[in-house]
């Protein structure tokens, strides 16, 4: 017992990354309260929406913001409050800050300047989509937001064409229609994904479908809410129907593009899985001929 109470006592010069709800206020931890509680100061993504949280917990304390647009140089001004000794608590608008999110800068920066950081673990979206998913959770990777320019995302897309593991996607509803339409595009009509809405919320939902049902589902429904997208990742079965493993370079191009990709597209899919220049692929693809 005194060991731990040694370990969650408050450490000045510390950071700490606290996980906050993602809806459901009973998910914060009695840790999570203590550090809100009695560090120095709370940086947040928007105090705004911190100081309702706060608030309801009956807390006061400084509050600076820190986000995307400010993370430089606000991120120097943590770390010199840090460095005179202050405990810092991190927090974003919702779960565990430092996954798709500017926290990882700061939490960067103090870590390469050796300021201790610790994690006061709770709700993360991302892995609560996944266990609810129904698809294999040996194996993932985190693909957060997708770029917002058409280009950029079918190339970031493209990349994936070839993992074998499941992809977690975050995505707003106003953007679902068109990612969902870059799903099937990219891993075709039968790829298995699951839609998970207002996690943690009276209205969760989760959605276990596929792509091609996802696109037809949408057509008629207007997507309300947050989305985590958990995609399953390539298979066998799905591999060979788009371009296998010992296929020609020239024929796993064609593939890809009759599966909708452009050229170029295409090119730097089957460069990327190869491990090769996509110059070597354009070469293949001129002499011969196609």
């Amino acid at each position: 017992m005194a060991a731990n109470e040694e370990k969650n006592a408050i450490q000045g010069g510390t950071l700490y990354l606290v996980a906050t709800p993602i809806g459901n206020l009973a998910d914060l931890s009695e840790r999570a309260v203590k550090v809100l509680s009695e560090v120095d100061f709370v940086a947040a993504e928007d105090t705004r929406n911190s100081a309702k949280l706060l608030s309801i917990l009956g807390i006061s304390k400084p509050m600076v913001s820190y986000y995307e647009q400010n993370k430089k140089m606000r991120g120097e001004q943590i770390l010199e409050r840090l460095r005179a000794g202050e405990s810092c608590a991190l927090v974003t608008d919702a779960g565990t800050p430092a996954i798709s999110d500017p926290g990882e800068d700061v939490a960067r920066l103090c870590a390469d300047n050796g300021i201790p950081v610790t994690a006061i673990p709770g709700p993360c979206a991302a892995i609560d989509a996944l266990i609810l998913s129904g698809l294999p959770t040996a194996r993932f990777s985190f693909e957060g937001f997708l770029p917002m320019e058409h280009a950029e995302r079918r190339e970031r897309l493209a990349e994936l064409t070839d993992e074998r593991h499941t992809m977690i996607f975050h995505e707003a509803p106003h953007k679902l229609r068109r990612t969902l339409d870059d799903f099937m595009t990219v891993f075709g009509a039968e790829r298995r994904i699951s839609l998970c809405r207002e996690l943690t919320k009276t209205h969760e939902e989760i959605i276990r479908t596929t792509v091609g049902d996802a696109v037809e589902r949408y057509k008629e429904s207007e997507p309300r809410g947050e989305y985590v997208l958990v995609v399953e990742g390539r298979t066998k079965a799905a591999g060979a129907a788009v371009a296998a493993d010992n296929a020609p370079v020239t024929e796993q191009v064609l593939a890809l593009e009759a599966a909708g990709m452009t050229r170029n597209e295409a090119v730097k899919a089957v460069a990327h899985k190869l491990g090769v220049p996509k110059n070597d692929v354009y070469q293949q693809m001129l002499r011969a001929d196609i």
